[in-house]
């Protein structure tokens, strides 16, 4: 019963950064800021470790690692409002849309942790390094937007 639901923990948070390739792959390829792709390439990267470290974990308890996203809710609006902002070429709100992803990202991470039982203390600090992570993509996001605004 643990590992089942350790497994379902690490594959919602796959999930997430599979929605995190997917949308900065989206939105890298729309820009044409050059700085923009850059930070969303980087992004991308990010998302494909932690989605290897998880995979590794889910694999160690003898699960499958999914390959899906969480198209539909907000994750899927959040997409279709960065590509959106980027037809319109508007900076800020491109970059708050980012920002609003990010924020959906950084609170399926800290439901994860906050699970006292979901995963072992390997896990755990997995989990809370790719957060922080998570977080400093979040925070780069937040002050190129807050910069645009002038």
């Amino acid at each position: 019963m643990q590992n089942e639901e350790t497994i379902e923990k690490l594959n919602a948070l796959i999930q997430i950064n599979n929605d995190r390739v997917e949308g900065y792959e989206t939105a890298a390829k729309e820009t044409n800021e050059a700085d923009l792709k850059i930070l969303f390439e980087g992004f991308q990267q990010t998302s494909r470790q932690c989605r290897s470290e998880l995979s590794a974990e889910v694999m160690k308890f003898g699960g499958e690692p999914t390959d899906s996203t969480k198209a539909s809710g907000k994750f899927f609006r959040v997409w279709m409002d960065v590509k959106a902002a980027l037809s319109r070429k508007d900076r800020h709100v491109i970059l708050d849309s980012c920002e609003f992803g990010e924020d959906q990202a950084l609170k399926s991470y800290r439901e994860v942790l906050e699970e006292e039982s979901a995963l072992n203390a390997s896990q755990r600090m997995i989990v809370q390094s790719q957060y922080d992570a998570l977080k400093a993509d979040h925070n780069r996001v937040k002050a190129l937007r807050d910069a645009a605004k002038d």
